[in-house]
């Protein structure tokens, strides 16, 4: 991106890359504001590669989707790199047309991705699987050596959860708690919420320390055991974007 940059005058270039941090900075707990800052950048530099990204990243956020199919095309046009394919099929799900993503899954781009971006377009596969209502075949989709593997990349963490969640949804609820449990494993950074899945399926709820008079409270959660929750302390990191299963 610096690189990019330098391309332009340099006050330019200095408002641009401000515009860009701010995104970076807020799309995860602000992504409307990401969004805004993502439209003065490219309001400045249209024609930079990394702030079409930006820019797309932050309408694929905001659940904008046609918006941010258009940026990822652009960037990808400039570029000519195929590492945003994934979030492209994505956008097609989106959109509501995971036939779409599912023919992007078949395309020779899918092999001129990095490791990372394969097991990605994977997830969006079944993603996709999914919103056709072929949860067996989603269920098949995730699996692979990736999935199997003992050793934990920065995707295994997102990548067993959508396995556990698929099993889930196909009523295999035992294999299912597993794979809860090895995402719970993999997942150092909070990415999911693997472990808030975990506890359900063991019959555990949460409930909020003080109930809404402000008084303890003393009611147990039916036929559960009842786990009380500080309300100083901050929620769990649920599953991302973009990644919908």
């Amino acid at each position: 991106m610096r690189q990019e940059l330098q391309s332009l005058p340099k006050t330019l270039a200095e408002d641009v890359a401000k515009n860009l941090v701010m995104v970076a900075n807020l799309i995860d707990d602000d992504p409307e504001e990401a969004y805004a800052y993502s439209r003065i950048a490219l309001r400045l530099a249209s024609r930079v590669a990394a702030v079409r990204e930006a820019a797309g990243f932050a309408a694929y956020a905001t659940q904008r989707y046609t918006e941010a199919l258009a940026e990822f095309r652009a960037a990808r046009r400039m570029t000519g790199s195929v590492e945003l394919w994934p979030v492209m099929a994505d956008c097609e799900r989106g959109l509501g047309r995971p036939e779409r993503a599912m023919a992007m899954a078949g395309e020779p781009e899918v092999q001129k991705l990095d490791k990372a971006g394969q097991v990605e377009m994977r997830m969006v596969a079944a993603g996709a699987r999914r919103d056709m209502g072929q949860i067996d075949a989603a269920i098949v989709t995730l699996q692979g050596p990736e999935l199997a593997s003992n050793s934990v990349q920065p995707w295994t963490a997102r990548l067993r959860y959508a396995y556990a969640d698929a099993l889930l949804t196909a009523g295999r609820e035992a294999e299912a708690r597993e794979w809860f449990a090895k995402a719970i494993e993999a997942d150092k950074d909070g990415l999911t919420d693997a472990s808030d899945r975990l506890a359900q399926l063991d019959g555990v709820d949460f409930v909020d320390a003080l109930d809404e008079d402000g008084e303890e409270s003393g009611q147990a959660a039916s036929a559960a055991e009842t786990v009380v929750v500080d309300d100083s302390r901050s929620d769990d990191d649920a599953a991302t974007e973009g990644d919908k299963d």
